[in-house]
C-alpha cells in the first residue's frame, strides 16, 4: 500500500500534463518539472488574453491569480467580493464559467440541503474553484511551500487543499458534477457528495486521520433520509464499519466503477 500512495503523491506534485509527466518518466525525479509546470501557468495567462472574447480579461486574470489564495484558507470558499476593489457577483458573470469551460478550473457549488436531487439545489454564488490540474495547483505555491512538498513530503501544507484538488480533479474526471456542503452555522460540513441510483454519498477527504464528526452526523440523521453510508477517503486501507467505506485516496478514480458494480 505504501508503494500506492507513493505514487498518488507523486501525481499529485506532477499532475497529468504530458510533457510534464513524460520529464518525471524520463528523468525518473522532479528534476525541471516545477519550471515546466510554471511556464503552463503563464500560458493560461497569455490564453486568457487571446482568447476571452468580449469578456473583461483582467477580471478572468482577477479570478484565475487567486485560486490559490482561496484555497489556501480554511473554507475554501472563493468569493468574487475579495479578488479586486469593489468587485461584485453580477460584474462577473461568465468569468468562472470560462474558465470552467476552458479546461483550466473545476466548480464545486455549495448544495442549498445535502438531499436530492443535485441539480438545481446548490447556490450559484457559493462555490470552490480547483485546478483541472492538480500537478499546477502545486506549482501555483511559493518557494518555501515547494520546499517543504518536496523535500519533506509534507502534503498537509496547503490546508489539506492538495487532496481535495486531487479528489476533486478524479470526481469530475469520472463524470460526476461536482457539490459540497456547509451549513450556515458551519455546523456540518462535507467536502463532496455524489450518487448512485438510488441514494445521496457524502464524500470527506481527510489529509490526517482525524475525527468524521459531520459525515456521521450526516448517517446518523433522519433529517438526510437520502443519505444511506459515505466515503472517506484517507491513506487507510479499504474497510466498511457499517455507516461509511474507509477507501484509500490512490482508488479515488474506481469509485464510479465501483458504485456501479455494487448497484447491479
Amino acid at each position: 500500500m505504501d508503494i500506492f500512495i507513493t505514487a498518488f503523491r507523486e501525481y499529485m506534485v506532477i499532475g497529468g500534463m504530458p510533457a510534464v509527466v513524460n520529464s518525471f518518466v524520463q528523468n525518473k525525479n522532479y528534476t525541471g518539472t516545477l519550471q515546466m509546470q510554471r511556464q503552463i501557468l503563464l500560458d493560461y495567462e497569455e490564453d486568457i488574453t487571446k482568447y476571452a472574447g468580449g469578456l473583461d480579461k483582467a477580471k478572468i486574470l482577477n479570478v484565475y491569480r487567486k485560486i490559490p489564495v482561496f484555497l489556501g484558507k480554511d473554507n475554501k470558499k472563493f468569493q468574487i467580493t475579495k479578488v479586486a476593489p469593489n468587485a461584485r457577483n453580477r460584474d462577473y458573470i461568465g468569468v468562472i464559467d470560462w474558465l470552467a469551460n476552458a479546461g483550466i478550473v473545476n466548480i464545486c457549488y455549495c448544495m442549498e440541503q445535502p438531499e436530492l436531487p443535485l441539480k438545481g439545489n446548490y447556490n450559484p454564488e457559493m462555490y470552490k474553484l480547483y485546478f483541472a490540474d492538480t500537478g499546477l495547483l502545486v506549482a501555483s505555491l511559493d518557494d518555501e511551500a515547494q520546499n517543504d512538498l518536496r523535500a519533506n513530503e509534507n502534503f498537509n501544507v496547503y490546508k489539506g487543499a492538495l487532496y481535495e484538488n486531487a479528489i476533486g480533479e478524479s470526481l469530475v474526471k469520472q463524470g460526476y458534477p461536482s457539490y459540497f456542503y456547509k451549513s450556515e452555522k458551519a455546523t456540518l460540513e462535507m467536502d463532496f457528495f455524489i450518487r448512485d441510483a438510488k441514494s445521496l454519498i457524502p464524500v470527506e477527504v481527510k489529509a490526517s486521520d482525524g475525527a468524521t464528526i459531520s459525515l456521521k452526523n450526516l448517517i446518523s440523521s433522519e433529517k438526510y433520509s437520502d443519505i444511506k453510508h459515505g466515503i472517506k477517503l484517507c491513506s487507510k486501507n479499504l474497510g466498511f464499519n457499517g455507516e461509511f467505506y474507509t477507501i484509500p485516496y490512490f482508488c479515488a478514480f474506481l469509485l464510479k466503477r465501483y458504485l456501479n458494480d455494487t448497484a447491479q
